[in-house]
């Protein structure tokens, strides 16, 4: 079936995709679950092997850190998050209605999004990085920032994707290894699988990154990207991510029983359509078979790592521009079709 999958096919693909509008490099990694195939394929500005910032595909390395200390119980996904954290951190976290809910949020509120914490990005944060206003955030500035916004539902009512929320998963992650997530990363993932080229991006002055863009504009961002860590902070190569990825979804990390206790669907319209689960994406493909789509995580760079169980096709890599997404999916699309 895989011999469908022709390298000059997808070369085509990933040089048609430059030459749409903004879209300025692109690198596309394609694997078959059994390893029988494997290719990768680059056009634009990108190389194969360019490091790449892969911005909210890191929140799969953290659902990936969380579920181990699950699976070493060392945390619980039920744990409330008060066992974690002091009185002022929580303390009108999250006020709905005039009633504060900040101590009956869970871990697992926080992996799938639906905790009711606002998304401190959706604020001024977005408007003022995008007009390449270049600044720190991090979570102390996100904490006093969602503390002035609104949330819009009781905790597990509902679904709202919300980058605060890992900011907090990560430090519960440091609490509970009493490590920082540089060296949990390093430690639990990136050596685990002897990742050399992926790493927590934390110094403004590293020029290594693909710079992406936003429209027609060369975003440049590194106090911003280095202040960040477990919502989006992650460098790889679309080969690296591979490698994670194929780790992620065959239980290298976690039982892989685990997987299927994460797929609990919940249709998002923004910051794009998909589904969330517990700390992974669902991307429909089809219409008629909504919730059995592409698994894994887009990042608002543009980058992208997501597993298509009906092929067993593994898909990394990036556009490099905010709004590439689509284009990307278009890609995984055509070549999953060239397979089924």
């Amino acid at each position: 079936m895989l011999t469908a999958i022709e390298p000059l096919f997808i070369d085509k693909l990933v040089e048609h995709a430059v030459s749409k509008k903004n879209i300025f490099g692109a690198v596309f990694c394609v694997e078959s679950g059994d390893n029988s195939f494997s290719y990768i394929s680059a056009a634009g500005n990108l190389t194969p092997d360019q490091p790449y910032f892969i911005a909210s595909v890191t929140k799969l390395y953290v659902t990936a850190v969380i579920l181990k200390l699950q699976s070493e119980n060392r945390l619980n996904l039920q744990d409330k998050i008060s066992q974690y954290f002091s009185d002022d951190i929580l303390q009108g976290l999250h006020v709905y209605k005039g009633r504060d809910y900040s101590k009956e949020i869970t871990i697992k509120h926080l992996l799938s999004n639906t905790s009711g914490i606002p998304d401190y990005f959706s604020s001024d944060a977005m408007k003022e990085l995008l007009a390449g206003m270049d600044q720190r955030w991090g979570f102390e500035r996100e904490l006093v920032s969602v503390k002035q916004m609104k949330p819009k539902f009781v905790p597990g009512q509902k679904v709202q994707y919300s980058d605060t929320n890992f900011q907090l998963l990560g430090k519960i992650i440091e609490t509970i290894t009493n490590k920082d997530i540089h060296s949990v990363f390093k430690e639990f993932i990136f050596d685990e699988i002897k990742l050399e080229n992926t790493y927590l991006y934390e110094d403004a002055n590293d020029s290594r990154p693909s710079p992406f863009y936003y429209k027609e504009k060369k975003i440049h961002l590194p106090k911003y990207m280095s202040s960040i860590g477990p919502e989006g902070g992650i460098i790889s190569t679309a080969k690296e991510s591979m490698i994670f990825l194929k780790a992620f979804m065959n239980g290298h990390f976690f039982p892989v029983e685990y997987i299927d206790e994460l797929k609990e669907w919940k249709f998002l319209f923004l910051p794009g359509t998909f589904f969330y689960g517990v700390g992974i994406a669902n991307q429909p493909i089809s219409f008629k078979d909504l919730k059995n789509g592409l698994i894994g995580h887009w990042g608002q760079t543009g980058a992208f790592a997501f597993y298509h169980p009906k092929t067993d096709l593994y898909f990394t890599g990036t556009m490099n521009q905010f709004w590439g997404q689509r284009v990307a999916a278009q890609i995984m699309l055509k070549v999953i079709k060239q397979v089924k």
